[in-house]
């Protein structure tokens, strides 16, 4: 696949939804009884509402998470989900839950990685990678290449990768990806691995289409959810993201500022509309396919997170740093 070919795909289908579209009305009365989707970050924000969409459509739905007791709570009162054990910042615990998952003999439908933490202090897994792009990119690379043979199995998946318009402020330092020489700025390590997101899902769309395994990456838009914790009022108040009584809440919402509603629509929309049947490895926003830009801070895809080049020198990158190796 050339950077050309994958250029002329990342174009806009006029879905017919929009902005002020819900999860909800994506889904639009279809029956998933009889799929297994996994939601990765699923118990809190903009994962705990795909989980509860997906869930109402009759689909059974497994929430990985590091603490089962705290989401236990939230999602008690969603029907047919599933709680597993799952740390992607431990390569160990996502071998564990594939282990779990791929053991009970089910084929996965839908794998939504919602999960993320963005603009951390500088912290480092145990193998010394850093925190945003081992939890955001390579904790979902393994989860992925470990649940293969589920996906292979559902005879029709698709894997949504949740990115960010964040990926325009940086691409990926293939030199220094985990800032062992340069200095670390936690800006451009969430926009790093960001990016990563959506190089992914132009690679395992690569590999996964002759086996109907279709990828996608999505912006959701700005939503105040648990994802900012590690934001100061300030930074908060500059995204208008505060209120005149200090309340984490937009004021306002436009095409980029979002419900939590609508910001999980286009996940949802990846993940189960037949608009995109026979299409993948494509960056999406507002329920469409978006376009290619390269001016900052407005919408559309920057050429170096779909460009099918940087792709694989990422997919590279992650067998190694995770030392794994994809195998059909």
């Amino acid at each position: 696949m050339t950077t050309q070919n994958h250029t002329v795909l990342q174009t806009p289908i006029h879905s017919g939804f929009g902005p002020r579209t819900t999860a909800m009305e994506v889904l639009g009365g279809q029956d998933l009884t009889g799929k297994t989707a996994i939601v990765t970050g699923g118990y809190s924000g903009l994962g705990l509402e795909t989980v509860k969409v997906l869930a109402s459509a009759g689909a059974t739905v497994i929430v990985p998470v590091r603490t089962p007791e705290k989401a236990a709570v939230t999602l008690s009162a969603v029907p047919g989900v599933e709680l597993a054990q799952l740390d992607l910042m431990n390569p160990t615990s996502i071998d564990a839950f594939a282990e779990r998952f791929i053991a009970s003999g089910r084929p996965l439908h839908i794998l939504i990685h919602s999960a993320g933490i963005m603009a951390a202090p500088l912290n480092r897994d145990s193998r010394g990678y850093e925190s945003q792009l081992a939890t955001n990119h390579l904790g979902h690379f393994q989860l992925v290449l470990r649940l293969w043979p589920a996906l292979k199995a559902a005879e029709g998946a698709r894997i949504v990768s949740v990115s960010s318009r964040a990926h325009q402020l940086a691409g990926i330092d293939f030199e220094d990806p985990n800032f062992k020489t340069r200095p670390y700025d936690k800006w451009l390590a969430y926009a790093q691995s960001k990016t990563a997101n959506a190089l992914f899902a132009v690679a395992m769309d690569k590999r996964g289409e002759s086996h109907g395994v279709r990828a996608f990456s999505v912006h959701p838009g700005t939503i105040v959810t648990d994802l900012s914790r590690n934001l100061s009022k300030d930074e908060l108040r500059s995204m208008g993201a505060l209120n005149e009584q200090g309340e984490h809440v937009f004021t306002e919402y436009n095409d980029e500022l979002k419900t939590i509603e609508e910001g999980a629509a286009t996940a949802v929309w990846c993940a189960v509309h037949p608009q995109l049947d026979g299409k993948g490895g494509v960056y999406c926003e507002n329920v469409d396919i978006a376009v290619i830009t390269s001016t900052p801070y407005t919408p559309g895809v920057f050429e170096w997170a779909v460009n099918a080049d940087n792709a694989e020198r990422l997919w590279t990158l992650s067998e190694q740093l995770t030392g794994l190796k994809f195998v059909i």
